[in-house]
């Protein structure tokens, strides 16, 4: 068995969460397109069945807590087997606009509301969604302690947050995880709040390990993106960046044919083995598409695998992956 299978503790706590967590935006199908419930739930049943404990949702992952709903219909039967984390400060308004508010009373409805959704009396990990830029850190990191200590979360953990920001809400409420956008072609954090994190024993989890399904290694060079998908606007899928892209994917594609894997299987396994991840969030919104990024577990990159693909990003050099502002 590989020893990427066994849980890995989250934090200085006593939960244990599976490497390869379940992204639980698609199947609110806010963004993502050709979503329905049927093959939502199914997905949700074959995470764990793949050996999946590990769940992450938000209270804005749907203009009503679809994701939320979503999870208890399907797993509240199980439940005591999974590590469920939400977040908090992020919901949709009337104009389904993306609207952040960290304020001490709206953190503590938010949380009793994605209790109720989940039809749980806690989660297991409650993330700040991101920082308010119209309310202290402190402030917020007040009212998710008092949350934790009234036990409606286990532990806490923050989204998209800078050094300063992690070590000033550290100093109020203790971190135990972070969550930040990684992989192989993204390592900002690797400079910065991935040593800080290391330092101080959170628990990183990353978004975004397959770059929005970039590195998946399942859109040929020559795809056309509908209208409706919001990927398309990112310079990584256009022009001379695409290509570049797609030239690096051949390379991942040598490697991961070489041992019976697919592409997206080793760009998992690559980013559990790097230092200081703990857990990457793969999403999904069919039973397929888990599955596989759950096999990602099952086996270890050797050292020779793990050079050829550091040269690789080297060579690929720096990405642009951000749209113009």
């Amino acid at each position: 068995m590989s020893n990427l299978c066994k849980p890995r503790q989250l934090g200085a706590t006593d939960i244990h969460v599976s490497p390869v967590a379940l992204g639980c935006w698609p199947i609110a199908g806010m963004t993502s397109i050709d979503v329905n419930d049927t093959d939502s739930l199914a997905t949700l049943e074959a995470a764990v069945d793949a050996g999946v404990t590990f769940f992450d949702t938000a209270y804005g992952y749907g203009a009503k807590g679809e994701s939320e709903r979503l999870i208890a219909k399907a797993l509240g039967h199980r439940r005591n087997e999974l590590a469920i984390a939400t977040k908090c400060g992020m919901h949709w308004n009337d104009q389904l606009e993306r609207t952040f508010d960290a304020r001490p009373e709206i953190i503590k409805r938010q949380c009793d509301e994605s209790l109720q959704r989940l039809k749980t009396d806690r989660v297991e990990l409650l993330y700040l969604h991101a920082p308010d830029p119209k309310v202290d850190v402190a402030e917020s990191a007040g009212a998710l302690k008092e949350l934790m200590d009234a036990g409606k979360a286990r532990s806490v953990g923050v989204s998209n947050f800078n050094v300063e920001q992690l070590a000033t809400f550290h100093a109020v409420c203790p971190i135990t995880a972070f969550q930040p956008p990684y992989n192989m072609l993204q390592r900002d954090i690797e400079q910065d709040t991935l040593p800080w994190c290391r330092e101080h024993g959170v628990s990183v989890v990353v978004y975004w390990p397959l770059m929005k399904g970039l590195l998946a290694g399942k859109l040929s060079r020559d795809h056309i993106f509908p209208p409706n998908d919001g990927r398309a606007k990112y310079p990584m899928f256009q022009g001379q960046e695409w290509q570049k892209n797609q030239d690096f994917i051949d390379v991942l594609r040598e490697i991961s044919d070489s041992i019976g894997r697919s592409v997206a299987q080793l760009v998992i396994n690559w980013t559990l083995q790097q230092s200081g991840i703990t857990s990457a969030l793969c999403g999904a919104k069919r039973a397929y598409q888990i599955e596989e990024t759950a096999g990602a577990m099952e086996f270890v990159l050797s050292p020779e695998q793990l050079q050829k693909i550091d040269i690789a990003i080297q060579e690929r050099g720096v990405v642009i992956t951000r749209p113009a502002v």
